[in-house]
């Protein structure tokens, strides 16, 4: 598990099938952004927990879902590393 934070939402018209009707958010890995499909519905500057792999295919739904980050859940306080100097 990961922990990012929200960035945008994105907005893709063009998706293969099995990517229709979910949502897509830019987070923030550190230095690194990344597009994950939002299984909880949060918004920008939300902190997030995110799964990879195959547990981020069952997370969107299904084995066969084309998505290597989702986010399971948003965190409701945790200070960042920045925000506790």
């Amino acid at each position: 598990m990961k922990i990012c934070q929200v960035e945008r939402p994105l907005v893709a018209t063009n998706r293969i099938p099995g990517l229709e009707h979910k949502y897509l958010q830019v987070v923030r890995d550190g230095s690194s952004m990344l597009v994950a499909v939002d299984g909880v519905g949060c918004i920008p500057g939300d902190w997030v927990i995110c799964v990879g792999s195959s547990a981020a295919r069952e997370a969107a739904g299904s084995k066969e879902y084309p998505s290597d980050l989702t986010i399971v859940g948003i965190i409701d306080h945790w200070p960042p590393e920045e925000a506790q100097s």
